[in-house]
């Protein structure tokens, strides 16, 4: 009895999690409207550490299909592009620039971005010291 009770929780734990991937979950990428222009050294650094959160251009991962990981990655990709979204630069004023460099030399800085969470899934995206350091200084010349 008791192995045949085990079985239909699996059967329905199986059904439930068929049932979620159903769930609609909007992955987009933009148009982007302009490029940023900064340095090639820079623009690497932002594409392999940045770029996949906070640009049009993100590279979505076979695991960004599949639900709930995706509910959660879509969430962040908006709220990371509503922060700062690489692919607008353009279009902010001077003060929102700046604020945005700030933001990133601080964020850098701190060793908060890239995030830990993603830097376990991408290990590309993983700065070395000198690329900190490069970003950084881009970030404090630019304000």
């Amino acid at each position: 009895m008791q192995l045949r009770k085990r079985g239909w929780v699996i059967l329905a734990a199986v059904l439930m999690f068929g049932a979620i991937q159903m769930m609609p979950v909007e992955r987009t990428n933009p148009p982007v409207e302009s490029e940023l222009q900064v340095p090639e050294e820079i623009a690497a650094i932002l594409e392999k550490a940045c770029y996949d959160c906070h640009s049009n251009k993100t590279r979505w991962p076979w695991y960004s299909y599949v639900a709930p990981v995706s509910w959660y990655l879509v969430r962040h990709v908006q709220r990371a592009r509503s922060d700062l979204n690489f692919s607008e630069w353009p279009v902010f004023d001077l003060e929102l620039e700046s604020d945005a460099l700030r933001d990133i030399h601080k964020q850098v800085s701190r060793g908060k971005m890239p995030l830990k969470s993603y830097k376990i899934m991408h290990r590309g995206a993983r700065l070395s010291r000198k690329e900190r350091e490069i970003l950084l200084r881009w970030a404090k010349e630019q304000q």
